[in-house]
């Protein structure tokens, strides 16, 4: 940046040099994380991330906007996450390491734009874990009572006002799997390729059973409501997909990240979208459309199952498949928000207790205690409400500023070394972001009030603090 510019602006534009990026990663000289995961991991820890509650109470609130053409919603849901996939796989390969769009931004956009990024991050994945396991404990009690006849008290398994006093389940879940956090990335790994292989044999399992009650005259009409259902549907349907982008929370525990960052991320939305598109599939062939609920249910899968065999043992293994769901997403997203914490410390953004890495076990310990204290608490004890709406708004931010990122980095370091490139540059990414912004503003006011005021509140915590920790700061010529 020209050095006659106003040295506020320059502190607020300032980038980290790609090189210093992935020099601190560990490329080459051994990273502070060990790296451990392979491209199977990496794809499932994505898909673990993603393939969560979502899809099986979404078909009950997607359904009756499309009718059977919900199959299309999700594609074109699938259409519109894949330009950003698209986006974060090639910066995952050039920019290997644990920050994810936080670390992209910092290369491309400048430190506030970074810190943006990862103060998004931190609303989408704190917020959003805290909301899967206040959930956790709802499906568990659907479980003991489908398969045993008893359900907990709700004063122990519902958040205050919701009926309860303390969601136990929720710091239960959390608990487990800050457990398996603690211990290390390859077993953490290990567990979560076990969770996701399990949920999507129970997803296929619904599939098959489904099918077997498939009738052609349950898809018509095909689209009652035209393509405006489809696209309202898809709207929908589209935050099903987010999470996709976990892999590049693990930069730095890839064994190839390079190689294999790029194509866990493009083969965890396939996986996905094939997974989803199969279900939907399932459900609107074997159930008419009048019988799924207008207002949503969340157990419109055992609906569609127990209308298939008229016998309530298939839905019992559906509500473990919701319970393996939820804590597979418990796990990985812990991880990246752990991951991405440990980023902005080792930049100076925020304090440095989060970028110490246990030596025995190479995970970053305290960062690890901290994030699981404060999700159990947010779950146990906060009716979250609106504010889980605001993952969406954080989520569809930071997905845009890597579109722009893979932009800028195209011009600024156009012959910088690349694993992957964005296909058919820059119509991708550019529409990429304009997806992102017609999500967003679709979203509703309230939304944009709490994303508003976190968006503040991050703003204070950066001029109080990060700018004037910033490593950048102490270190000017390190700027770009």
């Amino acid at each position: 940046m020209n050095a006659g510019a106003h040295p506020l602006l320059h502190s607020l534009l300032r980038t980290k040099p790609v090189g210093d990026i992935v020099k601190e990663g560990g490329e080459g000289e051994g990273g502070e994380l060990k790296r451990s995961m392979s491209l199977l991991q990496l794809t499932l820890f994505s898909v673990g991330a993603t393939l969560g509650t979502g899809i099986f109470v979404v078909l009950g609130e997607a359904v009756p906007l499309a009718g059977p053409a919900v199959v299309l919603s999700f594609l074109l849901a699938a259409f519109t996450a894949m330009f950003s996939a698209l986006s974060y796989a090639e910066l995952a390969g050039t920019i290997p390491v644990s920050g994810s769009s936080y670390s992209y931004a910092y290369a491309t956009l400048g430190e506030l734009i970074a810190w943006v990024s990862g103060w998004c991050l931190l609303l989408e994945y704190a917020v959003s874990v805290s909301a899967v396991a206040v959930g956790w404990g709802q499906y568990l009690n659907d479980l003991f009572d489908q398969a045993f006849g008893f359900t907990l008290p709700a004063a122990i398994s519902s958040p205050p006002g919701d009926g309860g006093v303390v969601n136990i389940p929720a710091v239960v879940i959390v608990l487990l799997a800050t457990f398996l956090l603690l211990r290390g990335t390859s077993e953490s790994a290990v567990a979560n390729t076990i969770m996701v292989l399990l949920k999507i044999g129970i997803l296929l399992f619904f599939c098959a059973v489904a099918f077997t009650a498939f009738q052609s005259k349950n898809t018509q009409p095909f689209a009652p409501m035209g393509f405006a259902g489809l696209s309202a549907a898809g709207s929908k349907v589209f935050f099903s997909y987010i999470g996709f982008d976990a892999a590049s929370t693990a930069g730095e525990e890839a064994r190839n990240p390079r190689r294999d960052l790029p194509l866990a991320i493009v083969f965890s939305l396939a996986i996905v979208t094939t997974v989803y598109v199969l279900v939907a599939l399932a459900a609107v062939g074997a159930m008419p459309l009048g019988e799924f609920d207008a207002e949503g249910s969340e157990a419109s899968l055992s609906t569609v199952l127990e209308r298939a065999t008229g016998q309530s043992w298939p839905s019992i293994i559906l509500s473990l498949g919701a319970v393996i769901a939820i804590a597979s997403v418990v796990l990985t997203v812990m991880y990246g928000q752990t991951r991405i914490l440990f980023a902005m410390s080792r930049d100076g953004l925020v304090p440095p207790i989060f970028q110490r890495v246990n030596p025995r076990t190479q995970v970053p310990l305290a960062n690890t205690l901290i994030v699981a204290a404060f999700i159990s608490v947010l779950g146990a004890a906060v009716p979250l409400g609106q504010l889980t709406d605001a993952t969406s708004i954080g989520t569809l931010f930071a997905f845009a500023m890597v579109n722009v990122g893979v932009i800028v980095l195209r011009r600024t370091k156009p012959d910088m070394p690349r694993s992957f490139h964005t296909p058919l540059f820059p119509v991708t990414p550019l529409l990429g972001v304009g997806f992102c912004v017609y999500l967003m503003v679709k979203l509703s006011g309230v939304t944009w009030g709490v994303f508003a005021l976190w968006t503040l509140g991050g703003l204070l915590a950066y001029f109080l603090y990060g700018r004037r920790h910033s490593r950048l700061a102490r270190d000017p010529g390190g700027t770009s």
